[in-house]
């Protein structure tokens, strides 16, 4: 969508397809010879650089039709800003035409930023088939994928880029995401970069979770990009920590406007009998926890022979449980931690996100928190070196 402003106040909102209106109706009333080009149509998805290229047309198009005495001056053009403006503030409110005999008013276009699609609530691609034999569940997952493609979320060669704009130029949006799930990254949420210790501390990353795994690109201190996953049935438990400096005053005192870092720890099966800690410091450290969960939640599921709709928590009493196929499901045994320093942990919280604040002047290591602050993975698998 644009934002028209005249004169530099905003004026009303429009979308390209009433632009396009507007121009097929001036066309119709006074002939294709008076009224200026109107920037193309396109099939495909535009690049950020030619959504600017478009913006750039529509304004001169509609600086054009202004300043043309015949046009500018017409029912059809000060009707058609009447009726969005009437839109933006309410059909009840009273409106005015703010273009006509203003003599040489400027008119701008700039683009309105619009939302994402709304993204769907499950991991595995396999439920997407029940989602594409309705209508609306189509035309939401397929403008997550052609959005996620857009945004490079997805990855996708020149002959493969080829194919999904055959697909949509003739609107099969079923073939397109079909061919969309064959590629890497399809489903994943992406996240902004951010920092782990993972291989070594002060990496930074750009993690990606999908296909029940956080995926890392890392980029090492020798600016060496290495890339690799990490399995939520290999997590035996993980917690979200908050952290901000202590203060210098007086005990008692607040630290001030210091910035609060947020961190996500996860310990990792490296191989039989070997735990590792895994930390994320990133500002989303809350929303990877919440996406750790889902993956476990549905995984449960699945292994109790259960409903995806049994995934959902659902208030029972005023009270948020688990399904009662999940509660059904016992948590595996959990191996102790090769860590000596750390006393093993009798009983793990059934919190979903756990947040505790400590200092930045105490010990940061993921092994000086509480037992009560760590959330246990019911689906933990131990494996053997063979499975490595």
């Amino acid at each position: 969508a644009y934002n028209i402003h005249v004169n530099g106040v905003l004026h009303c909102r429009v979308r390209y397809s009433q632009l396009l209106g507007l121009h097929e109706q001036l066309r119709k009333e006074y002939g294709a010879n008076v009224v200026p080009a109107f920037p193309p149509k396109k099939i495909f998805t535009l690049t950020p650089a030619e959504v600017e290229q478009r913006r750039e047309q529509l304004e001169k198009y509609m600086q054009a039709v202004r300043q043309d005495p015949t046009l500018g001056g017409s029912e059809t053009f000060n009707s058609f800003l009447r009726k969005a403006q009437q839109v933006r503030r309410g059909w009840g409110q009273a409106s005015r035409a703010v273009l006509r005999g203003q003599g040489a008013s400027s008119v701008s276009l700039s683009r309105r930023r619009s939302r994402s699609p709304q993204r769907r609530c499950y991991w595995d691609s396999a439920y997407d088939d029940d989602v594409m034999e309705h209508r609306v569940g189509l035309n939401l997952l397929y403008a997550q994928t052609v959005s996620d493609i857009e945004h490079g979320w997805i990855l996708v060669n020149k002959e493969q880029h080829r194919q999904l704009k055959s697909l949509q130029e003739k609107v099969s949006k079923k073939e397109f995401i079909r061919l969309a799930q064959t590629l890497k990254y399809y489903g994943y949420l992406k996240f902004d970069p951010c920092v782990t210790d993972f291989p070594e501390k002060g990496c930074h990353v750009v993690v990606s979770a999908g296909n029940n795994e956080l995926n890392f690109q890392v980029r090492l201190p020798n600016e060496q990009i290495k890339e690799g996953s990490f399995k939520v049935t290999r997590m035996r438990c993980w917690r979200v920590t908050s952290s901000v400096p202590m203060s210098n005053g007086p005990s008692g005192s607040s630290p001030g406007k210091s910035e609060v870092k947020l961190e996500l720890a996860f310990e990792y099966l490296m191989s039989k009998d070997r735990l590792q800690w895994v930390t994320i410091t990133s500002p989303q450290a809350i929303m990877l926890s919440i996406c750790l969960q889902s993956m476990v939640d549905e995984l449960m599921v699945k292994k109790s022979g259960g409903s995806i709709r049994k995934m959902f928590r659902r208030r029972v009493n005023g009270a948020l449980r688990r399904s009662d196929s999940q509660q059904a499901v016992k948590s595996p045994p959990l191996l102790d931690s090769p860590d000596a320093s750390r006393e093993s942990m009798a009983k793990l919280s059934s919190k979903l996100t756990s947040v505790s604040l400590r200092g930045i002047s105490h010990s940061s290591s993921a092994n000086d928190v509480g037992a009560n602050d760590f959330h246990g993975n019911y689906a933990f698998e131990g494996i053997g070196d063979e499975d490595l």
